[in-house]
């Protein structure tokens, strides 16, 4: 175990080729950047967060072409305007902080089930955390549903046919949909979505507790190492989650200090999805430099907070998320040991 955490301290610094990964950037740079501008231009900044969390359809399929590629956006897209809705339904309860834990490990649990059956990519549940715990951390009435589910519906649409425009303009759409094909249902049983909703659990739990303002954050900090492969991989991801978040709320700071109008802030927003996108396939502690204060940035267009509570918030967050993923991740190999001997002490 103690070479595997060494192995991961030099993975955290370690930079991947990215081919491509220009084409990814920019489709995800305009399925977020059109309809941020389209809630301001009618007027209505606080539909920016569902409108967002629709246009993070586009981030599914980066390596995947024409067909499979849309039929994987369409899942996810469907799944992300349902969690969504579900997050307006949470959010309009009175006790919304501690009913949004277990409903999130629902969620999370389902989550996972689905992204293995079609093969999602990115894996895991990650952003449908990301999307149901933000609305539902907000106050909503019912009455916002039926909005929560145009606005992220239309956007996820958006981004599906950004995504997928390039095969109606190439004539090869036949050819490349014959040799790649979506992912058919398949259920195998894992212990992958009790190993996600424990993580949800523990880290939604104590953020709670302890009365932080987004507990969502930590839930998806430890959520987030364990869509990688391998312990090795796991314990570096945890690891630059810490690192990156904490560097990356310097450049927040600076960001956030100028107080920018709506219409620069959706443009910054929109410039920092396209860097993220070109960085987080070679290395994801150097995208969260950026990752981290386009989240802030989202929140702000939405409803404005102080920016020194949105600082402490999301750094504290981000570290409690981050130990308790890793936690898991080392803990993991002695439970499976434990549940394989029934519980027993080996014969000496």
């Amino acid at each position: 175990m103690g070479e595997q955490v060494r192995a991961a301290l030099r993975g955290v610094l370690h930079v991947r080729p990215g081919r491509g990964a220009h084409r990814i950037a920019a489709r995800a740079g305009i399925s977020v950047l059109v309809p941020l501008l389209t809630v301001l231009a009618v007027g209505h900044p606080g539909w920016s967060v569902y409108a967002v969390f629709g246009a993070f359809t586009s981030l599914y399929g980066r390596n995947h072409v024409h067909l499979s590629r849309a039929a994987m956006q369409a899942s996810a897209g469907a799944t992300l305007t349902a969690s969504i809705v579900l997050g307006v339904l949470v959010g309009s309860l009175q006790a919304r902080a501690w009913v949004a834990v277990p409903v999130t490990a629902a969620v999370t649990a389902l989550g996972t089930v689905l992204a293995a059956a079609q093969d999602w990519h990115p894996p895991g549940p990650l952003f449908l955390i990301f999307a149901f715990g933000a609305v539902a951390s907000a106050p909503h009435l019912l009455s916002d549903v039926p909005v929560a589910a145009t606005v992220a519906g239309l956007s996820s649409l958006f981004a599906l046919l950004v995504g997928n425009a390039g095969s109606v303009l190439r004539r090869q759409e036949r050819q490349q949909g014959q040799r790649s094909r979506p992912a058919r249902l398949a259920h195998v049983w894992t212990w992958q979505p009790v190993r996600y909703a424990l993580a949800v659990v523990l880290a939604g739990g104590t953020a709670t507790a302890v009365g932080i303002g987004h507990p969502y954050w930590a839930m998806v900090a430890a959520v987030a190492p364990l869509s990688a492969e391998g312990v090795t991989a796991q314990l570096t991801r945890a690891a630059q989650r810490i690192l990156g978040t904490l560097l990356g709320l310097l450049t927040s700071a600076l960001l956030l200090a100028p107080h920018l109008s709506p219409y620069a802030t959706v443009l910054v927003v929109a410039g920092l999805q396209i860097v993220t996108e070109l960085l987080v396939g070679r290395n994801y502690g150097l995208a969260l430099l950026f990752i981290t204060p386009m989240a802030l940035l989202m929140g702000q267009l939405a409803a404005p907070r102080p920016a020194g509570q949105l600082l402490f918030d999301r750094g504290v967050e981000t570290v409690i998320g981050a130990i308790i993923g890793g936690a898991i991740v080392l803990c993991e190999p002695w439970l499976r040991s434990r549940i394989a001997g029934g519980g027993q002490e080996p014969e000496r």
